[in-house]
């Protein structure tokens, strides 16, 4: 509880600052002049100018908001690796008992990342600006992320974070870990049949040695190439379309040694095969005269 004394002032204030100095000068006069009961009358002026000034004394009565602190968890399935869910869920115990523990904070733990075959890639922050949308800048205490540190969405400047407050990641798995992919740089969706296209793709390894790897393409399920090709470089194959409709290619290329997994050491490419020349039907309400079969 906090006490004051507030001003609602009964006219403008160049009123009351004209009214001081009268009541000053006035005061001065009566002071100096040596006037019977001439203190009385100068405090009575103070009262004059007091009650114009409209005093009030307030108590004020404060209840601090919290802070707010949010933890985002990755579900997304990289996390599933080896036993990064087990170090996930440590993590956030270990976070709930301790944020626990501050007085005055509130914690929000929001899960994203899942796979859902709508979401492009794993996507912390945006979790992060929903979960703590509804509360104002002032009032975020940080953000903390516990994820494998594959995250496609962390924006390119600081301001579009939307608040100040500082953001922790806690990345799961083991500094020693090493995985291969293949990664698609440039791949066709349609090519002629008869012809051939062209899917150039480029094999990266993070934790590994580097060097040459095997790669394996097959269409359908058949082998077209196999050969070794520049880890990190980019590198190209060509591949006959021989049908019509989809012409499923893959690239696969050979597992490291002690990787975390060869789920991603695979690329799968559709490519749909269509004719030179087609004959068309084309169907409306009405009779056209552009139409014919």
């Amino acid at each position: 509880m906090n006490l004051g004394i507030s001003f609602s002032p009964l006219v403008p204030a160049y009123i009351i600052w004209a009214a001081v100095a009268v009541a000053f000068a006035l005061s001065l006069l009566l002071v100096f002049a040596r006037t019977r009961a001439g203190l009385i009358r100068a405090v009575a002026f103070a009262l004059f100018v007091l009650a114009l000034a409209n005093p009030s004394i307030t108590r004020e009565d404060r209840d601090p908001l919290t802070s707010v602190a949010a933890v985002v968890v990755d579900k997304s399935p990289s996390q599933e690796f080896g036993d990064r869910m087990q170090q996930t869920e440590s993590a956030r115990a270990a976070l709930a008992e301790r944020l626990g523990r501050i007085p005055g904070l509130e914690v929000r733990f929001v899960e994203a990342g899942q796979a859902d075959g709508e979401t492009d890639g794993t996507r912390l922050f945006t979790a992060l600006s929903a979960a703590l949308s509804d509360v104002p800048q002032d009032r975020v205490a940080g953000a903390i992320m516990i994820t494998d540190g594959r995250v496609h969405d962390v924006p390119g400047d600081v301001a579009a974070l939307g608040f100040s407050a500082p953001v922790h990641a806690l990345i799961t798995g083991h500094k020693d870990e090493r995985d291969r992919r293949v990664a698609l740089v440039t791949a066709p969706r349609f090519g002629i049949v008869g012809q051939a296209q062209t899917i150039t793709f480029r094999v990266e390894d993070q934790g590994g040695p580097g060097g040459a790897a095997q790669v394996t393409v097959r269409r359908d399920g058949e082998p077209v190439e196999s050969r070794n090709v520049r880890v990190g470089a980019n590198s190209s194959i060509t591949v006959p379309i021989p049908h019509a409709g989809p012409n499923i290619v893959e690239i696969e290329a050979s597992p490291l040694e002690g990787e975390l997994t060869t789920v991603n050491n695979r690329a799968v490419v559709s490519i749909d095969g269509v004719r030179d020349k087609l004959r068309v039907l084309l169907v409306s309400g009405e009779p056209h005269a552009g139409e014919r079969t």
